[in-house]
């Protein structure tokens, strides 16, 4: 039997050990059975030019929610082994919510799903980004978190 019992919890306190993704104010609001939503509120730094949200920004919620979803079944040593990302539109609104789920779980490697959203001001949603991703199931348990 698999002693793994991962809450929403500890992949919140594994979210707040990244530096970045506090820097971004980065939000786990859904983990477990094979999926995870990020959310971040968007912040004028977090534009590009023509003030869509960057694309890095995207990608970055699709990395680490892809990551998380797979840790919910697969156990917390994992490591982004590559993903795809399909900008659809431009991004818009106040939210980015980014969520992810398994497609197929492996013993060494876990394929996910995510669909990236923007949130406008009147709770609407617009599918901005697809990804895709290839997750790692690491040999040895991670390092602890620096901090």
């Amino acid at each position: 039997m698999n002693a793994y019992a991962p809450t929403l919890e500890l992949a919140r306190m594994v979210l707040d050990a990244q530096p970045f993704s506090t820097y971004l104010g980065a939000r786990l609001t859904d983990f477990g059975d094979g999926t995870a939503t990020l959310e971040l509120d968007v912040r004028e730094e977090l534009r590009q030019q023509n003030g869509f949200v960057h694309g890095g920004v995207l990608s970055y919620a699709a990395d680490n929610a892809l990551t998380f979803a797979a840790g919910t079944l697969a156990g917390p040593a994992l490591l982004t082994s590559g993903f795809s990302i399909d900008y659809l539109r431009p991004a818009r609104g106040e939210v980015l919510r980014a969520h992810a789920q398994v497609v197929r779980p492996g013993r060494t490697r876990v394929v996910c799903r995510c669909d990236l959203f923007m949130l406008d001001s009147e709770g609407g949603q617009t599918l901005c980004a697809i990804a895709q991703g290839a997750i790692a199931v690491a040999d040895t348990a991670p390092p602890k978190p620096v901090g």
